[in-house]
């Protein structure tokens, strides 16, 4: 009964937020507070299940680099990223995605690289009229790709897990094959979104003026060689955050935030510009739809799913409903805490020997994680955040139709490539 009645307020939710100009992330916060009431949950406990670090991840990442956009630090980016490339702007997305697996596979979450680099190429995207949506993707799929290195966030959970459940992985390959899965989902969305949005970008959002992206306006009317002080310093807090980050494992969130209160304080003209560039209704949006799914797995929605698992006879099959779930709940959650369930879940199945287990827990690995382009994942939502404002609600739909797909491809793919195949 739980379980039918959380699938179908969760449809609800999709469909009245489709259907009415009603932001959806209240709706599912109602229907949060709802479905807590029908099942004997106090108030309070749904308010504990409010994402606190996804909302200040949002707010101190948007307001960071809207205060980098508003003062030029950004355009002085791409300006470097465009050397770099040395004018050859296709090959731009394969940086993002190489930075990305980079920081991710020495360390940095993933949420945290995507946050680093997607608005920096986003940016080069929105200058240089190439697809912004496209820089995002890559972004994603890169820190997908880095973060089962044997010393990645994702990697080393997935590794203990496995351990703990007296699995032997070998981490190498684990790592091999999740970043090869990756790569293809890469070259994959290079082929579908490399053209998405160039025309209405090239109307609209190059102007001679030197506008910049999220609704904030760039200090700068021409191309400078010369960084000014107040880049300098932005640029210096950038640096910070990311040493922070991915060196000494502070919040992503705070870090940001730490950051953009610190250069509001010191440059106050710039700051009320850059903070037009925090997107509340993606917050929200995000926000209240993950406090649903929490809502379910505190009620046993998603270890209902699990132990369904169990009772099914054929080892392929149980293989790729696990995988099944791991990409429907890790789209709409975290992908950290699917992992943690999912491996203890499949474990009677890993440790029956029917399947190779690190096969098996590979295609759960990007299973789970590929899905983070939905835009109710933080990692979707920060694309979304970062595009320009008139280009966010086309964004989120192409997103959330993305998002979708890769919940059924990336399982079935996963499973077909690195189980039945293996």
């Amino acid at each position: 009964m739980v379980l039918t009645t959380a699938l179908a307020g969760l449809i609800m939710v999709f469909l009245l937020g489709s259907l009415r100009p009603v932001n959806m992330g209240a709706i599912a916060l109602v229907a949060a507070f709802l479905l807590c009431s029908l099942n004997g949950i106090a108030t309070g406990d749904v308010l504990d299940e409010f994402p606190v670090s996804l909302l200040i991840t949002l707010v101190g990442v948007t307001f960071l680099f809207g205060i980098a956009k508003s003062n030029g630090t950004i355009d002085w980016l791409v300006r470097l990223a465009m050397s770099a490339v040395r004018g050859r702007k296709q090959l731009m997305p394969w940086i993002v995605f190489l930075t990305a697996t980079a920081l991710a596979a020495i360390g940095a979450a993933s949420p945290a690289a995507v946050a680093i680099v997607a608005p920096i190429g986003i940016a080069f995207a929105v200058k240089h009229g190439t697809s912004p949506l496209l820089n995002g993707l890559m972004a994603v799929n890169g820190a997908a790709a880095g973060s089962f290195s044997p010393v990645g966030v994702l990697g080393t959970i997935a590794l203990g897990a496995a351990a703990a459940h007296g699995l032997t992985i070998d981490p190498l390959v684990l790592f091999g094959a999740t970043f090869g899965f990756n790569a293809i989902v890469a070259l994959g969305t290079v082929v579908v979104f490399r053209n998405h949005g160039i025309s209405a970008l090239e109307q609209t959002d190059a102007p001679p003026d030197g506008a910049g992206i999220g609704g904030a306006v760039a200090t700068r009317t021409r191309p400078e060689t010369r960084v000014r002080v107040e880049q300098v310093v932005t640029l210096t807090g950038i640096l910070s955050m990311v040493v922070a980050v991915t060196g000494f494992g502070v919040d992503t969130g705070v870090a940001s935030l730490s950051v953009a209160v610190l250069l509001a304080l010191l440059f106050g003209k710039t700051a009320q510009s850059g903070a037009t560039s925090i997107a509340w209704p993606v917050v929200l949006l995000v926000c209240g739809i993950v406090t649903y799914i929490s809502v379910m797995e505190q009620l046993g929605v998603v270890e209902a799913l699990g132990q369904g698992v169990t009772a099914v006879g054929a080892p392929l099959v149980a293989a790729l409903v696990l995988c099944l779930i791991g990409g429907v709940v890790s789209a709409f959650a975290s992908t950290t805490g699917i992992l943690g369930a999912l491996v203890p879940l499949s474990a009677p199945l890993l440790l029956s020997g029917h399947i190779d287990a690190t096969a098996l827990l590979a295609a759960l690995c990007v299973s789970s994680s590929v899905v983070d382009a939905s835009p109710f994942s933080t990692n979707g939502a920060l694309i979304v955040a970062n595009v320009p404002e008139h280009q966010r609600t086309a964004t989120y739909r192409v997103l959330l139709l993305w998002g979708a797909a890769l919940i059924i491809v990336a399982p079935l793919a996963g499973w077909g490539m690195l189980v039945v195949l293996f």
